[in-house]
């Protein structure tokens, strides 16, 4: 709502200039305005939270696959992704809303999970049962899938993106609570619609939403469709395959040349201001068309097909109509049924080219920015052209231009970000006309299927091109013929059941390890593996001093006194956390003691030596873990559990005969 209010107020202002003082007045209103509103954006992610920059579904994509990178949730990352989302769509760059809203819904998830924020003094204690890695990690995928929920009004295909494209771990009670979030969603979005129908959200009373009701458009399809429908699968795999290449080479560039601060605003802003130009100037270039009969032509209102732009009465401009106007409103006309031949082929062909490199120049610069709305631009436009090109050389009743275009829009979706079921199930949510399942099936699979051929999806391109260490669903077929001991690389730094605080000091003042295995020696001088200590609870024990011994033979008492209480080993909801260099210790506590046994985790998870690399891999990504124990090969057995002995009944029953006989 915010940005059509904005965006809107600008065209405005930009139209009043050129009818009332000159066409290079309202040409320099545009670009100040644009370039301001980037510039806002552009400024807020450089000095407040880079993390912000970008669409945020690759941050969420890889944190639910296990890479906890510090401050993607931030409170801070998270008023810089609302505040810079809207200048930076408002200013009128190739870019959606629809990607930063997952990434604002997993921060909202992850700063409720945490309690709040305690930086901001804004917290609440019945928040913190969440704050454990497993909970933490199920609200930020209810977060991801509220995000799409929000944006297109889906809630089951915010479910199944969710599923199929955010997280790497599901499970049914995981399920139920994504389901339950985006029917809260739903409720909520339908509330907020009702109340921008009645005229209270300003210039534009869709309340912000993309918004294309097919259920009055011609759904009918025969053999005759066919032929077009897979052709444009085929297209749509192939540009968006271009577009992720062309695109991922160069934010290649941009990581090589010279990327401080002042430059990443400055491009910014070149982007902003290229923009704007080529949106002011290229509908000079098509000519102005006599307006249908029996419609209102040019349009008064601002979400009109007909823009009127510098043509005389009885005419409009139809690049006018694409260029010179909110992307939503854009998307709109050209989704619109009913309206055939509203733009001609080469209002639809230059359209097409100018905001598909547009696109590919803006994704990467230093502002909040989504790939939804950019693809479903593209794929509308040459989808709009297949659909004319059908009404005038194979003319039927079946199939009109908006959806064809819808038809586009699905194939650059799925052949750019290679989701299938999700992008059907948003499509038909947002269309309402179940007919067209069939249709928008065959496309979203031949698309997928041909962009995987070249190379793989925007977001996992951009993960790796960031260095996320993103595991895929199936390991490489070599991880077969390898053992989890083969790809070890270095003897593991271990610290004894009780350790001297300055070698636990200097441990981790040289060196990065997260975990750290705790060994225990016996009087007959065996050792014997008992747990893993995290590099954070190291850090509190540290700081705390409460745990300190003088004699190694001392029983440490400070967690059973409760001196320390479990949250404060919580993960911290933002920022890196605690540093060691925020902890001074005096010459005395180094030559003390540290007992690790409260600790550890006890029951980490093991594999044997000689497990496969292909079996460590799935259990390593199905489980979201970031450690993976291997041990020497087992010298005895002490059991077999069956799947019996797991039910609640037969477990239950041994426990009662187990105590009886104690």
């Amino acid at each position: 709502m915010g940005v059509e209010n904005i965006a809107g107020f600008k065209y405005q202002l930009v139209r009043k200039f050129m009818k009332t003082e000159s066409l290079l007045a309202g040409f320099l209103t545009l670009v100040f305005s644009d370039v301001s509103l980037v510039l806002f954006s552009s400024l807020l992610c450089n000095v407040i939270s880079m993390e912000a920059a970008g669409s945020g579904i690759p941050d969420v994509k890889a944190y639910l696959n296990g890479v906890d990178a510090p401050r993607i949730f931030a409170a801070k990352t998270l008023f810089v992704k609302i505040f810079g989302s809207i200048g930076s769509i408002a200013g009128g760059l190739a870019v959606g809303k629809e990607g930063p809203l997952v990434h604002t819904g997993a921060c909202i998830a992850n700063v409720l999970g945490q309690g709040g924020s305690r930086k901001y003094h804004l917290t609440w204690k019945w928040l913190r049962y969440f704050k454990n890695d497993r909970d933490r990690r199920d609200l930020v995928t209810c977060g991801a899938a509220a995000g799409v929920a929000g944006a297109f009004r889906a809630p089951v295909g915010g479910v199944l993106f969710a599923l199929e494209e955010a997280t790497s771990w599901w499970r049914s009670a995981l399920l139920w609570r994504v389901f339950f979030t985006n029917a809260v969603v739903a409720m909520v979005v339908r509330a907020l619609m009702t109340y921008c129908a009645n005229g209270h959200c300003g210039l534009y009373n869709g309340g912000g939403f993309i918004i294309f009701d097919h259920t009055e458009a011609k759904t009918d399809f025969g053999m005759l469709e066919m032929a077009p429908v897979i052709g444009l699968g085929i297209i749509g795999g192939i540009a968006g395959s271009i577009f992720n290449q062309l695109n991922l080479s160069l934010c290649k560039l941009r990581q090589k040349g010279s990327r401080r601060g002042a430059w990443k605003i400055v491009e910014a802003c070149a982007v902003a201001a290229l923009t704007s130009a080529v949106r002011f100037s290229v509908p000079f270039l098509v000519k102005c068309q006599q307006c249908p009969d029996g419609i209102e032509c040019p349009s008064k209102t601002e979400m009109g097909y007909y823009k009127s732009f510098t043509c005389p009465p009885g005419h409009y401009n139809d690049m006018a109509g694409l260029l010179f106007t909110p992307n939503d409103d854009s998307i709109r006309s050209l989704l619109s049924s009913g309206t055939h031949h509203a733009f001609s082929y080469t209002s639809l062909g230059i359209y097409f080219f100018c905001f598909y490199f547009l696109s590919i120049l803006t994704y990467g610069i230093t502002v909040p920015s989504g790939l939804f709305v950019p693809a479903i631009v593209c794929g509308a436009t040459y989808g709009r052209v297949v659909g004319r090109i059908m009404s005038n050389y194979a003319p039927s009743d079946n199939l009109d231009e908006g959806t064809y275009a819808l038809l586009g829009t699905a194939s650059f979706l799925g052949g750019s970000m290679r989701t299938t079921v999700s992008l059907c199930v948003i499509l038909l949510e947002l269309t309402g006309s179940l007919k067209l399942l069939p249709l928008i099936m065959i496309v979203l699979l031949v698309s997928k299927t041909v962009g995987d051929m070249f190379n793989s999806g925007i977001y996992d391109a951009h993960n790796q091109l960031k260095g996320i260490p993103y595991l895929e669903a199936h390991p490489e077929e070599a991880m077969r013929h390898y053992t989890a001991k083969d790809i070890l690389v270095s003897e593991p730094v271990k610290f004894s059941g009780v350790e001297r605080v300055e070698r636990i000091y200097d441990t981790l003042r040289t060196t990065n390890h997260n975990s750290f295995p705790v060994i225990d020696t016996h009087e007959d001088g065996s050792t014997s593996f008992y747990g893993l200590v995290l590099r954070g609870h190291l850090l509190v024990l540290l700081r705390s001093k409460q745990s300190f011994l003088l004699d190694p033979l001392q029983v440490s008492e400070a967690l059973n006194k409760k001196q320390l209480a479990a949250e404060d080993f919580g993960k911290p909801g933002s920022g890196k956390g605690l540093k060691l260099e925020d902890i001074e210790l005096t010459e005395e506590e180094q030559g003390m003691f540290l007992d690790l046994h409260p600790l550890a985790n006890r029951s980490p998870y093991i594999v044997p030596e000689s497990m496969s690399l292909n079996k460590a891999y799935m259990l390593f990504r199905q489980l979201g873990l970031r450690h993976l124990c291997v041990v020497p090969k087992p010298t005895h057995v002490m059991g077999i559990i069956t799947r019996k002995d797991l039910l609640p009944q037969n477990f239950s029953e041994r426990n009662v005969s187990q105590t009886s006989l104690v």
